[in-house]
């Protein structure tokens, strides 16, 4: 330990390269550090010997810069270094103290810091008196927080002793206050990260849970008592020895896992993301042989989330108890008489005595719905949360059966307050992974993808608050439509139910929705709920995915689909839960999945389908119905905007009896604007309106059809940073094209610029003219994740309905220029495209191509479909 430090002396100066001697031993140091670290061992005596010796240059340098200055002034250590607490790439954090403001040594200060930063150290340096130490922390509990956590590292005694007087509780910050501005300061830290430690790229230090969770103990604790170590929490009261050494155990694995990531970043780096989970749980002991992808870093990821979740929980039962302590008082903490099973104090439900879960199991449960009716309560008293723990083994198959404890379960669910926070407590507590054990399934388990960036578990719980949100009026500007119909279903616990076990069989081996309507239906039988919800809940759990993968892949333009997918709802009441639950679905996805393309694709989707219902299942709405209402309301449109009829039927007389059934009134009149007022001069005419009725840009392009103007469009849109959502394709009579595509910005925002949608169609059009894309910087972002979820492609060859076209399925991983070879290989084996549904999930492309042969037949020959998917491979450079 000692080598290193040896040779840090003040004859390190004598040398002319002096500069380079401190860096080699740093360098020597931090190697020997490296090579010391295991991570399944304790990195306490590393980072206390990192910090003895960084201490030992300091003081060197120190007195060489500041020579008799050196013991008139002090250097302290403040914040992550003053706590002895240095990782790899940690922040040097020093105050200078100053007796007085005496500029004479301003000029060697400078030059001792300068030095530090020649030498490489990067500190976080200030310099003050105590009086201005004083009033900055007065203003700014950080400050006040960093200056705590201080030690004395060289110079004057006396002077540290006076400032260290000076920043007591009864001279600034009471330990009440000091609490308030902590807590204040947690809430804001935990709404950073959507109130939620389980995201899949969680922040070791930061994030809940994390190791700024277990300093905020700290700090408070000893801002109050004045302690030393966090073991006096036991001398106090606070915690008995087992969680003592629970909470020391889960800051070892932190303090592991943060020490490794430096090391393996070689920067301070506090983000657990997925370019280093593989390399950390192989690290950490995970990886195996004959283990399915992913199993190792699942494995590792589920050990860091459970580690967190007991650190989380130990953190609320702490601030709780200095609540009580530190700004309640004693009078608060007198128990008042609630029922036979437990009493309040200071707000807080606890358990009558220590044995009352042992008498009366169902307690267990009781306490939960008690909270759900007594909303002035504020949760259970932290000796209560310990209870709890202590008897979860009480929570058996026999208490599981009992129908007392059945009911009392459903009854939370059917309550109209506080499901989501009872049911976040639950899964904290360790109640319903107890009391539904195929839950402790999916508890702190990964979905490895690219679009849910939750734990199962998590994901499941935020699929329930968006459906409670659904109902309450004061979130009803986020989603007003899902409001009105959450106002029809009479019974929300069948939508909290079907959410609570839609996922519940992720992990395991099949389809997981199949094996959760299995799970679904016992539970419900168990609990006896009717033969109709148990039917609906089900059936939702079943099918829970289908109305979005209709929506996003299929053509809901087409009545046919519209009445396939109506069959299979079969009813509106299942509709209304299908639509609810969809939505809570994507929206506890991933925010950033949800966007206005799928808000108006849903809800368009439900509109049709409620309709297709409406009018009977036996009396599906007839396509030349279809087409004569979408004629007739264009015309009107179109002459009101002053076209006569002659000039609309000429530019309609070459155009097939698809196009109107495939676009809206509202799409064929401005189309129809478009071409009547252009002359062949014009074309290629390429046209851009903002807003449509799905909530995305339409790009037009009217043009001689001469191929590969969805290959060049295609490209040239994608370079542009447009993400393609939808394109149809039409080709008239007489050989003009008309295609259209429906984008969004790649953020999945509406364009909003003027001088960007002039760029888009004059880009276009000089591509469609010259009949190339110039090669340039494409700004189509790939995410930095995508290469640690590989894709296979994968194509699949699919019957329309009415055995119009071939549905040719891709699936791949999403890059710059995909349509566009798609594209090539079409014009390449002589392949007519329809339509294409563009559906991009993260780095995830699902799309969906409408084709047939130039004689307008499907492509139902196994021959030509195997064909046709080698020269899709060889063109995307797939094997």
């Amino acid at each position: 330990m000692n080598k290193a430090n040896e040779h840090i002396t003040a004859a390190l100066f004598d040398d002319r390269n002096s500069i380079q001697q401190f860096r080699l031993l740093i360098k020597y140091k931090d190697d020997e550090l490296r090579q010391k670290f295991d991570p399944h061992q304790s990195v306490l005596k590393l980072l206390i010997e990192k910090t003895a010796f960084i201490d030992k240059i300091l003081s060197v340098c120190w007195q060489h810069f500041l020579g008799e200055h050196a013991q008139q002034l002090c250097l302290c250590a403040v914040g992550g270094y003053g706590r002895r607490e240095l990782f790899p790439y940690s922040d040097i954090d020093i105050v200078g103290l100053l007796p007085s403001d005496d500029i004479s040594v301003h000029e060697a200060l400078a030059s001792f810091f300068t030095f530090l930063w020649d030498i490489g150290l990067k500190p976080g340096h200030s310099v003050r008196t105590i009086p201005e130490c004083i009033e900055i922390a007065k203003h700014d509990q950080t400050i006040m927080t960093s200056l705590m956590e201080n030690r004395l590292i060289i110079g004057n005694t006396l002077l540290y002793k006076t400032f260290r007087s000076q920043i007591t509780p009864d001279k600034i910050w009471p330990s009440d206050q000091f609490f308030a501005a902590k807590m204040e300061e947690q809430r804001l830290r935990y709404a950073k990260f959507h109130d939620t430690a389980y995201n899949l790229e969680p922040n070791v230090k930061e994030g809940p849970g994390g190791l700024r969770d277990r300093q905020v103990i700290a700090w408070v604790f000893k801002r109050h008592y004045n302690s030393a170590t966090l073991q006096e929490l036991i001398k106090y009261g606070f915690l008995p020895e087992s969680e003592y050494a629970e909470l020391v155990a889960a800051l070892e694995v932190l303090w592991r896992i943060r020490y490794a990531l430096h090391l393996l970043t070689k920067r301070a780096e506090d983000r657990l993301i997925f370019d280093y989970q593989r390399d950390l749980a192989e690290q950490f002991g995970f990886k195996a042989e004959n283990q399915h992808y992913n199993q190792d870093v699942e494995q590792f990821m589920q050990f860091y989330f459970k580690t967190v979740q007991g650190l989380e929980r130990l953190n609320e039962m702490l601030l709780q108890l200095f609540h009580e302590r530190f700004v309640t008082g004693e009078t608060a903490r007198m128990a008042q008489a609630f029922n036979d099973k437990f009493v309040t104090v200071n707000g807080y439900l606890e358990a009558i005595d220590e044995r009352v879960f042992e008498r009366h199991p169902s307690a267990l449960l009781e306490v939960f719905l008690t909270l759900q009716q007594n909303t002035a309560l504020k949760g259970i008293r932290a000796t209560t949360i310990r209870l709890i723990r202590k008897n979860l083994h009480l929570i058996d198959q026999p208490f599981r059966e009992n129908k007392l404890h059945n009911h009392l379960f459903v009854e939370i669910f059917r309550q109209p307050h506080g499901l989501t926070t009872q049911l976040r407590r639950m899964n904290r507590y360790g109640v319903l992974a107890a009391y539904l054990p195929t839950f402790a399934n999916i508890v702190a388990r990964m979905q490895y993808d690219l679009f849910h960036i939750y734990t199962v578990d998590e994901h499941t719980l935020f699929v329930i608050r968006n459906l409670r949100r659904f109902s309450l009026e004061k979130h009803r500007h986020e989603l007003p439509f899902c409001n009105d119909i959450c106002l029809l279903t009479t019974k929300p616990e069948i939508l909290y139910f079907a959410a609570l076990f839609h996922d519940i069989a992720k992990g395991k081996n099949g389809d997981h929705s199949t094996l959760g309507e299995v799970i679904a239906k016992e539970f419900c039988r168990q609990h006896d709920l009717s033969s109709h919800d148990t039917k609906l809940i089900t059936w939702l759990v079943q099918n829970h995915l289908i109305m979005s993968t209709t929506a996003q892949r299929k053509d809901i333009g087409d009545p046919d689909i519209i009445h396939e997918f109506a069959q299979k709802v079969g009813s509106i009441e299942y509709l209304n839960h299908l639509y609810l639950l969809t939505v809570a679905d994507i929206r506890a996805t991933n925010p950033e999945l949800w966007n206005s393309w799928k808000d108006v694709l849903l809800k368009e989707l439900y509109t049709l389908t409620h309709k297709a219902l409406r009018k009977g299942l036996q009396n599906p709405i007839a396509m030349a119905d279809r087409l004569l209402e979408n004629k007739k309301e264009a015309k009107e449109e179109l002459l009101k905007l002053g076209l006569s009829e002659p000039v609309i039927d000429n530019a309609w007389q070459h155009t097939s009896d698809d196009y109107f059934l495939r676009y809206s009134a509202d799409e064929i009149a401005w189309h129809t604007m478009a071409i009547a007022s252009s002359t062949e001069e014009d074309l290629p005419l390429v046209l851009l309106r903002v807003q449509t009725r799905r909530g995305s840009a339409e790009v037009f392009v009217y043009a001689h059809d001469e191929g590969g103007i969805f290959s060049i469009s295609t490209a040239t849109l994608d370079q542009l940073g447009l993400s393609i959502v939808d394109a149809r394709i039409i080709t008239t009579l007489d050989n003009y094209v008309l295609n259209s595509f429906q984008v969004l910005e790649q953020s999945g925002e509406p364009l909003n610029e003027a001088f960007r949608e002039a760029h888009i169609c004059t880009t276009l059009r000089h591509n469609l003219l010259h009949k190339v894309v110039k090669q340039h910087t494409n700004i189509h972002r790939l995410s930095r994740q995508a290469k640690y979820f590989p894709i296979p492609t994968q194509i699949l060859f699919h019957r329309e309905p009415l055995n119009r076209y071939t549905v040719l399925e891709l699936i791949t991983t999403d890059y710059a220029g995909l349509l566009s070879r798609i594209g090539q290989a079409f014009i390449q084996e002589g392949i007519n495209l329809h339509s294409a549904k563009i559906t991009t999930i993260g780095s995830r492309a699902e799309d969906m191509f409408y084709i047939t042969d130039q004689q307008l037949h499907p492509i139902d020959d196994p021959v030509k479909q195997e064909q046709l998917r080698k020269a899709i491979l060889s063109i995307l450079d797939v094997g």
